[in-house]
């Protein structure tokens, strides 16, 4: 298994920051019907190939995702698409 483990500060408020994150999982819930669920300030999420969680904080999200034996082929494309999902979502770094 391949992982990804990214922090990215944001200026957003707590109650923004957690409504960007549950709008972009409910994204890929219907893109590419990804399951998901809070767990406190956690919003863990999964699918056949990927499971992960992005921990939502005052200041920072963490963005942990591990990729199965087929998606770790496509790991540096999946974190280029993470970054580009988190300078959209809650600002450029």
């Amino acid at each position: 298994m391949s992982e990804i483990h990214i922090t990215r500060h944001h200026g957003l408020s707590h109650k923004k920051a957690r409504a960007a994150a549950e709008r972009v999982a409910e994204e890929l819930s219907e893109e590419f019907n990804l399951q998901w669920e809070w767990n406190g300030d956690v919003l863990h999420f999964h699918r056949a190939g990927v499971d992960g969680q992005l921990a939502v904080g005052k200041k920072e999200i963490e963005i942990r995702a591990r990729l199965g034996f087929l998606l770790s082929a496509f790991r540096s494309g999946i974190e280029q698409e993470i970054h580009k999902f988190c300078d959209e979502n809650f600002g450029s770094q």
